[in-house]
């Protein structure tokens, strides 16, 4: 493994990157204000297996592609915007009854939301970037472990600790729901608020430079 100094640098580095605020940590919110708590952290462990996909991609290598194919990091980039664009819509378009989800129990809106999140993960170029030049800094060629190895360690705790920041925004946000859930009007607004955000964080990603 790489040294304790190098060690020491990473864990630093990788606990100031994960809770700056971002879109996985907006993203989660956003769900927890228009679903609620349950499936807030639904969203959130399905943006963290998704994660899992971009590690191994860094492990082996594949990040690589989207400096070297510009058009599919930009195809993929859009797919992720618009998925996140057409998301925020649903939830404009909700119908009332659908405002009992924001109790946090409905299954159904919670299982939806996992599935979602991987897809809005796997779908994010950038993080995939993100592994692929963040994490080469903490790498040891010359350590006993293969450098392959190292990616996937070092990658899986990077995505623990930017896990661990998407439930504290989950948690927050949860407890701002709380307090409002007793009033009908005041959940549309958390069910569009969140919608706005999943809107405004598609229109980010489009419009983001490489």
């Amino acid at each position: 493994m790489p040294s304790t100094e190098l060690l020491i640098a990473f864990f630093a580095t990788t606990a100031i990157f994960a809770y700056i605020p971002g879109p996985a940590m907006l993203y989660a919110a956003a769900q927890t204000m228009a679903r609620g708590r349950w499936s807030g952290l639904t969203a959130a462990l399905g943006i963290h297996l998704g994660g899992y996909v971009h590690v191994a991609a860094a492990a082996a290598g594949l990040s690589v592609l989207f400096h070297a194919v510009p058009t599919l990091y930009v195809a993929v980039k859009l797919a992720g915007a618009l998925y996140l664009i057409w998301l925020g819509v649903s939830l404009f378009r909700a119908r009332a009854q659908d405002d009992a989800v924001i109790s946090g129990v409905e299954p159904k809106s919670a299982r939806r939301a996992f599935f979602e999140s991987i897809t809005v993960e796997v779908l994010n170029p950038k993080t995939a970037i993100f592994f692929m030049a963040f994490l080469p800094q903490f790498i040891d060629a010359s350590a006993t472990f293969p450098v392959w190895l190292q990616f996937l360690v070092l990658g899986t705790i990077v995505n623990l600790m930017f896990s661990s920041a998407d439930v504290m925004c989950v948690v927050l946000a949860g407890a701002l729901i709380t307090r409002l859930r007793p009033s009908s009007h005041a959940q549309r607004l958390m069910r569009r608020a969140g919608g706005a955000v999943l809107v405004g964080l598609g229109v980010h990603v489009a419009l983001q430079k490489s």
